[in-house]
């Protein structure tokens, strides 16, 4: 077995999590969970065999495996890994990842993020899982040798860049430099990527948060019109008018006319 398909629209359930020692009387365990989820995160090198596959083990590597799935673990002395057991629920998008994989930079993070489920657990299973659900989202997003799943790591930095900076001024020189490459190749991949330019991507997460803000805040016009980045209110009106097919306003009025509507049936 190579891939795990898992959903993660709900957040997972903790049953176990803890730090696993093996390797010391035996260099060789076997075991399945019939109804559990298995994450670990290694510290040490080794070999997994999974069906027919065998992975490598290496510090820094992170395993996610199926239910009812036997695994073979291969020691070379001492071995310590995070370990989870979890339920995952079956609604949701589903999301084929590798069931190993290097997590490299994102190692340090994922051990944060497990250390801190291990210690909630007894008190907090509910916080457990967040924390899990947390390291799973980002097991999920893990660059693919293969080139599947997330964006190239340059898409995925100018869209964080964006996001950070969606107040502000924003050009696609700033986030190309932000990125650390030229505007051309960040134009080039962004589109082959997202099928928009970079300019169009911009306009377009500034008006879905105006939207929200709209919709579900009091904030006057002119408050959320600075709040993504476009403070002239011409400006703001034309955009919203080319991305949400009306005015701020009438967008406005549309979202309290349906809130009005949904209670006046929920009250019948």
């Amino acid at each position: 077995m190579n891939l795990a398909t898992l959903r993660l629209d709900e957040p997972p359930t903790v049953v176990s999590a803890g730090i696993g020692v093996h390797g010391v009387s035996t260099a060789h365990d076997v075991f399945r969970l019939p109804d559990l989820w298995q994450l670990h995160l290694y510290n040490y090198a080794g070999e997994l065999s999974v069906g027919q596959s065998v992975h490598a083990i290496r510090p820094g590597h992170v395993s996610l495996v199926p239910p009812n799935t036997e695994v073979h673990f291969h020691y070379r002395g001492r071995s310590e890994h995070f370990y989870v057991h979890l339920r995952l629920h079956d609604g949701g998008t589903p999301r084929v990842i590798p069931v190993m994989q290097d997590a490299a930079a994102e190692s340090t993070c994922l051990a944060d993020l497990l250390r801190h489920a291990v210690t909630a657990m007894p008190a907090s299973p509910s916080r457990a899982s967040a924390e899990v659900w947390a390291a799973l989202w980002r097991i999920a997003e893990l660059p693919r040798a293969d080139g599947a799943g997330r964006h190239h790591p340059f898409v995925a930095a100018a869209q964080a860049c964006i996001e950070e900076h969606l107040a502000g001024p924003l050009s696609v020189p700033d986030v190309a430099r932000a990125v650390g490459i030229s505007h051309t190749h960040l134009t080039r991949m962004f589109r082959a990527e997202t099928g928009l330019t970079v300019v169009s991507y911009i306009r377009r997460r500034r008006l879905q948060r105006a939207r929200h803000l709209l919709l579900s805040s009091t904030l006057s016009i002119t408050a959320i019109a600075a709040a993504v980045g476009i403070a002239d209110l011409q400006a703001f009106n034309k955009a919203c008018r080319r991305e949400l097919g009306a005015s701020p306003r009438q967008v406005r009025a549309a979202g309290h006319e349906r809130a009005g509507e949904a209670l006046a049936t929920s009250v019948e």
